[in-house]
Formats: structure tokens, C-alpha cells, sequence
């Protein structure tokens, strides 16, 4: 399987530490949206091949993948693909849902009006793409529409913790997503969120924040139950 990744071999410094980091991104959304599945074996001479760089950023790359659990490194063995569980959706989507309150109370007390236009054209788009019944363009517009707001908030470290996530929230959305009706409420709850933070209404955008994505967590968690948490990654 070709990852399509223009990776150069230079492994000096800044260099190696970009092409580590380029190599972590590539393999890790690889686990979480199932191109490699829990129980795949990731051997270094076939990874060294796929990106054709040495063993060296390749290891420091699992090893961070490793840390984030998504793999288990086994001596004389090489790294078995550990996957995401439910429980570590439903451990996410805790964090999450504090995390999407506070970023909404803080963007409708700052929020800029290139950003509230933004917002309004994000929701316009996503409405295009519901009538063509288009899912992953609305799970990327879905993903803007929340990174804006995100953005709109003006903190930076809470822009941080909340890139931490992107990858298994772009698998959790996507399935999310696929259940009946789920796309056309979802619409709905973006579009009362948009009117709190227009009328810098802190408490009822940060209120209607963390009720949507208390939607979506129990979306996700029925979507993995009926269908198992492989299927579900796999459609992402």
C-alpha cells in the first residue's frame, strides 16, 4: 500500500525531526481509519521500503505512536497495531465535550466578524452537500465548522489540546454521521450554536456545545455497538 508521502532521506536535525513527525502523521491516521488494522504486525524493512527513508526516524515514530498506545513495540518482534477501542472514544468524547463547551462560551465573547462569516458560509456549504447526500464532504465541513470556532476562541492552549484529537474525531464524526437522520440534526445544532455565539451569548453557546457533542459521543458509541468498532473505523 502506497501512502503517497514525498518523504526526503536527509535525516539531520531539523530534517529528521520533520520527516519523524511526517512519518508518525502518515501511520497514525493509517491505524485510525483502519488501513492497518488491531493485531497488524508493522515491520520496519517493509515501512523503511514503503517511505524510503533508514530505521532511525522510522522507531522514533512508533515509539510516539507507542506512547499514544496505538501500537505495542515487541522486542525481536516489531510494533503489533494496537487500534482505537471503544473505550477510548467514550474517553475522548469526555474530554471533548468540556473542551467544545469552553470553546464556544470563549469564541462568542471574542469572535471576529471574518470569523462569524466564515461560520455562516461553512453552514451554507453544508447544507449544498446534505441535498447530494455527500458524507465526507460533510465530515470535513463538519470538522471546519468546529475548527473555527476552536480557532475563535483565542486560546492557544486549548487550540492545542484539541488538535490532539483530530484524527480520531475525523473517524468518530464520520460515523457519527451515517446514522439516520443524523446529518440534518446535526445542521440544526450548528446552526443554534452559530446564533448563541452571533449574539455573544457565552452560556448558551457553551450549553448547546456540549449538548451536540453529547449527541455525537452517543451516536458513535450506538454506531459501534450495533456495527463493532472495526466495521465503523473502516467506513471512515
Amino acid at each position: 500500500m502506497s501512502l503517497g508521502l514525498p518523504i526526503r532521506t536527509s535525516e539531520g536535525g531539523t530534517q529528521r525531526l520533520n520527516l519523524r513527525s511526517r512519518i508518525f502523521s502518515a501511520l497514525e491516521e493509517s491505524i485510525l481509519t483502519g488501513r492497518y488494522p488491531a493485531g497488524s504486525s508493522l515491520t520496519e524493512k517493509d515501512l523503511c521500503e514503503e517511505f524510503g527513508v533508514s530505521r532511525t526516524p522510522l522507531r522514533e515514530a512508533l515509539c510516539q505512536l507507542e506512547l499514544q498506545g496505538l501500537v505495542e513495540c515487541i522486542p525481536n518482534k516489531g510494533a503489533v497495531v494496537l487500534g482505537i477501542s471503544p473505550k477510548d472514544i467514550s474517553d475522548i468524547y469526555t474530554i471533548k465535550i468540556a473542551l467544545d463547551g469552553l470553546a464556544a462560551q470563549l469564541a462568542a465573547t471574542c469572535i471576529s466578524d471574518e470569523a462569524l462569516t466564515a461560520l455562516e458560509e461553512t453552514l451554507e456549504l453544508a447544507e449544498f452537500y446534505l441535498g447530494k447526500g455527500d458524507l465526507d464532504k460533510l465530515v470535513e465541513l463538519d470538522s471546519r465548522f468546529h475548527d473555527t470556532i476552536c480557532m475563535a476562541s483565542n486560546n492557544r492552549p486549548l487550540r492545542a489540546m484539541m488538535s490532539s484529537f483530530h484524527n480520531y474525531i475525523k473517524m468518530a464524526r464520520h460515523a457519527s454521521l451515517t446514522n439516520p437522520g443524523r446529518p440534518v440534526k446535526s445542521l440544526e445544532e450548528h446552526r443554534a450554536m452559530l446564533e448563541a455565539i452571533r449574539n455573544h451569548d457565552a452560556e448558551l453557546a457553551g450549553q448547546l456545545a456540549v449538548q451536540h457533542t453529547q449527541q455525537v459521543r452517543g451516536n458513535v458509541e450506538r454506531r459501534f455497538a450495533e456495527r463493532g468498532v472495526s466495521a465503523a473505523v473502516n467506513e471512515a
